[in-house]
């Protein structure tokens, strides 16, 4: 069984989207999508530097962007499974077949800007805790009022919250746990956020969604959502409610996945797969960064196509 996959904020790197420029059809495209989410994703993919597509207002709608156009030159079977991480999950739901392009980049857009806002409200700030017994992570994490915002799997937990508390809790980690403070604008996936998630949710009053097409993982608790307008609802929900990537990766497992194609920029959902689902049986994975990639991602899919008839 096939996996795509399609990675959230973080990953996103200078330029990376220079080289999808070569596809006919590119540059109109993001010049459509532009106007959509309310920023220039032609010179954030290209000519920004790092500073200014870390932005979470820029970064959002130019990930679902990236994913989109690379999931375009995909041909997938009926029976993929869709996962995305944050808001990648915007993406996701495109390839699923929940919501049209267009429908994801407008969200992205909104999802970024309200959430930046919601940043500016209150200094919070998110902290990742690598190492200890997850159990014991979270108890600290709660213990000291934070969030366990995501749950990465791969011995990687993320704590987020007030900057005090956060300070706190990093002069008194879990044992055999280390904790980095993350260069994020704020408390994500945590109640900080409730501003935006209300407006998200006035958005998505518009949104047309259809029921998906391809087995869709949701973030919330790792199941396969087959309603589409359940799956918005928890898109929406997902702007204060914790990544549950670890159980993501669990239904990966559960379900047989062998291969696995993550969408552009590539390398950060793949690191935590190989961590995670390691071993026998453990699933080929092809990190699709540049067109250059293509050809790797379609043999294995036609590979495991062919498997599956």
């Amino acid at each position: 069984m096939l996996a795509v996959l399609s990675p959230g904020q973080g990953s996103q790197k200078p330029g990376f989207l220079t080289p999808w420029l070569d596809l006919p059809g590119t540059g109109a495209r993001l010049a459509e999508w532009s106007t959509l989410a309310g920023v220039d994703l032609l010179h954030l993919g290209t000519q920004a530097d790092a500073e200014e597509i870390k932005d979470t207002a820029r970064t959002q709608p130019l990930l679902v962007a990236a994913a989109l156009l690379a999931a375009e030159q995909l041909s997938l079977g009926d029976t993929a499974v869709i996962a995305g991480h944050s808001v990648g999950e915007l993406g996701a739901a495109v390839v699923a077949g929940v919501l049209s392009p267009e429908a994801a980049i407008t969200l992205a857009g909104i999802r970024g800007r309200e959430m930046a806002a919601a940043c500016a409200i209150e200094p919070t700030g998110m902290s990742a805790v690598l190492g200890g017994d997850p159990d014991e992570v979270v108890a600290t994490i709660e213990k000291h009022g934070l969030v366990p915002a995501n749950r990465n799997g791969a011995g990687q937990i993320v704590a987020a919250g007030s900057l005090p508390a956060l300070a706190d809790f990093a002069a008194a980690p879990p044992a055999k746990a280390r904790v980095i403070a993350l260069k994020v604008a704020g408390a994500f996936h945590t109640p900080f956020m409730a501003p935006a998630e209300t407006a998200l949710a006035a958005a998505a009053g518009d949104v047309t969604v259809s029921n998906p097409s391809r087995t869709l993982l949701s973030n919330l608790d790792g199941t396969a959502v087959t309603d589409g307008t359940e799956m918005l609802g928890r898109l929406i929900r997902q702007v204060t409610a914790p990544v549950r990537w670890d159980l993501c990766m669990r239904t990966l497992k559960d379900l047989g996945v062998t291969g696995v194609v993550e969408l552009p920029p590539a390398g950060t959902l793949a690191g935590l797969i190989k961590r995670e689902l390691k071993g026998d049986g453990a699933p080929e994975i092809v990190t699709l960064n540049t067109p250059d990639d293509l050809p790797a991602a379609r043999d294995l899919i036609a590979r495991i196509q062919g498997e599956e008839r």
